[in-house]
Parts: structure tokens; sequence; C-alpha cells
């Protein structure tokens, strides 16, 4: 099969986990949708394109490591929600004014959040592209040579440092594309021999991998998480620089 390999270099990124009240954590590795909506993005797809992006999300398989182990971080949010303009009822993008519920406090006071990341780490991936149809991995290749518009690595604010896309290999499977390509020189103090890594559950293989249950598909018509898939999560060999 041929697979696509990507590169997540950033200062900062994150992988959405399951948000609790003003909690906003991130996951180990990137959920499926996270990388549909990446991919939608350089093929230039509209957020109202239902099918093709559930398609999309359908048809994408991925394996994925840390070449250099990120430092988690927490950014600290406040928004006061007493200043003037933020005391009165606001229009929504669905056409109708909404203001916070609740007492004083909720309608007017200090409001908190965190919001997790992943800092200074380097991200490897293979993706590939199930069945036929469109787009093949011919187009997916030459959108993310030249995104249809910017890309990002979880959040908006979350830019990469260079181009996404590094090359086009072939293998038996994601995990041995993944295993195959080089590591990212960078070096850093708490790295080890072995990569912690992802991939598909119906692939043997790495070390130390045990299934997990992956609660990161999206309905893409209704806008909400719904369904589970298994995941392998282990360790594999750092390949050669």
């Amino acid at each position: 099969m041929d697979a696509l390999i990507l590169r997540f270099d950033a200062p900062l990124m994150s992988f959405g986990g399951v948000m609790v009240d003003q909690h906003g954590p991130t996951d180990r590795f990137p959920g499926l949708a996270m990388l549909t909506g990446l991919l939608a993005n350089a093929l230039g797809y509209r957020h109202g394109e239902f099918d093709r992006l559930q398609q999309l999300q359908v048809r994408t398989q991925y394996a994925a490591r840390w070449d250099v182990e990120p430092e988690h971080i927490v950014d600290y949010h406040t928004v006061d929600l007493g200043q003037e303009k933020m005391r009165y009822p606001g229009w929504t993008t669905h056409g109708g004014a909404e203001h916070r519920a609740g007492g004083p406090g909720a309608k007017f006071g200090t409001h908190q959040r965190y919001r997790h990341y992943w800092a200074n780490g380097v991200m490897t991936l293979a993706v590939a592209l199930d069945g036929e149809g469109a787009p093949n991995l011919d187009g997916l290749e030459i959108a993310l040579r030249r995104p249809a518009r910017p890309l990002f690595l979880g959040r908006k604010t979350c830019l990469p440092a260079a181009p996404v896309l590094l090359a086009r290999v072939q293998a038996a499977n994601v995990l041995d594309a993944l295993c195959g390509y080089p590591a990212h020189p960078r070096i850093a103090e708490n790295d080890e021999e072995t990569l912690a890594a992802c991939w598909p559950a119906n692939i043997p293989g790495g070390m130390h991998a045990h299934t997990v249950s992956c609660y990161d598909q999206r309905e893409w018509q209704n806008q909400i998480h719904a369904g589970r898939r298994e995941c392998n999560e282990g360790r594999i060999e750092r390949p050669a620089s």
C-alpha cells in the first residue's frame, strides 16, 4: 500500500480529549476526527459538506509516533463577563439572542478556562486511504503540498512550524510505513530508544502493545462525536535519523 508521511512539528499542539466543564484536555495522540478535519482543510472541503467529510473519515487510517516527547502544559484563561460589552445578550450564528443563564456570578462574574497542550514535541504519522473514491492518495498528496487553507494541529492557535507533508512511501500497512521512516534528528532530554506510538488495532506489532477504546469518530451531519473504535498503543523502535 501507499502511505503519506506527515510530521507535526509545532510549538504547541492539542488533540482535544473529552471536555469537562471548563477543562479542555488533550489526548496523547490525534483522533480520527481531528485528522479528518486537517485533511479536509487541505482539500478545501467546507464544514457543511457532511457526506464528503464522513466518507473521508471512514476511509482514513493512520499510525503515529512521538519522535520528540512533548511537555504537557496548561494555559489558564479568564474572561470578565461583567464588562459593559458583555453584560447584555449577544447574537449567535443561528440568528437568535443569547445570554448566560444562572445567578449574578454566572452571568457577570469571571469565567475561568483551562486549555491543555503538548509543547515542543515532534510527531510523525503515516496516513493512508482505504478503498476507491475521491479523494485518492494522489489528490491528497497534492492538497497537503499546497493546502487550500492554512492547517493547524488541533486548535487554530497551533500552527505547524514546517510543511506537514514529508514523503510518500510504500509498505505493507501504516505501522510498517511509520516504522520504516527516519525519526526526527532532534533529541530531547527525556527521549528513549523506543518511541510512544499508536496504530490500528487490526495490525499486529510494536512493543508493550495494548488495545484501547477510542471515542474519536465524529458524526459530521449532527456535529457530535459518536461511535467507538479500537486502537493499539505501545512503543516501537526508534528508526535511524
